[in-house]
């Protein structure tokens, strides 16, 4: 039995979980309500203030949604209580970032300003010129939102340049040593 899968989810005070025949979960909170499908053979069960999910049988394919399956719902519920948020840094000569309305202006080093809206489930802030933080309470939306800004100019190992996650470490290299024959 998966150790992930079978250990049953607290659910906080303020929070609902509701799943219907289809096997569609839904969690509303006090941050927004979030609704996922989950596969046929998994099955999610709400006992008092605890959601359990099971598995049918022991085949190895029942055995890996197993664990994902009661991932997904244990992230929808921290989602929808605390949220989810991505720090970038942005590092490089010239290289800013500011925020007008509902949309980010960044100056990476390009011949034009690269501009990225933000969508209604992710909120972007700008407390500083070289910082982006991106928030929301869909963990793989904030995740994939900020790799697609980090993505309009990745950190380059010679000179440190681009966008990075504030935890991830740019792996530096040296540059040409010139040396003359």
């Amino acid at each position: 039995m998966s150790r992930i899968g079978r250990t049953p989810i607290a659910i906080p005070a303020g929070v609902e979980v509701k799943v219907n025949d289809a096997n569609v979960v839904t969690v509303k909170g006090p941050k927004g309500m979030l609704e996922t499908t989950l596969k046929p053979e998994i099955k999610v069960a709400v006992d008092g203030g605890f959601v359990n999910v099971t598995r049918s049988t022991d085949e190895p394919k029942q055995r890996s949604l197993h664990g994902l399956s009661r991932t997904l719902v244990a992230n929808m519920i921290d989602g929808v209580t605390k949220g989810y948020k991505k720090e970038l840094d942005v590092s490089g000569v010239g290289y800013r970032v500011i925020k007008e309305g509902s949309k980010l202006i960044m100056n990476l080093g390009y011949s034009h300003q690269v501009i990225v809206e933000e969508t209604k489930d992710i909120k972007i802030d700008v407390p500083a010129p070289n910082k982006i933080i991106v928030s929301g309470i869909d963990k793989q939306a904030v995740g994939q939102f900020a790799a697609d800004v980090r993505k309009r100019r990745p950190p380059e190992p010679y000179k440190g340049k681009g966008i990075k996650y504030a935890n991830e470490v740019v792996r530096r290299k040296e540059g040409k040593t010139g040396a003359k024959k």
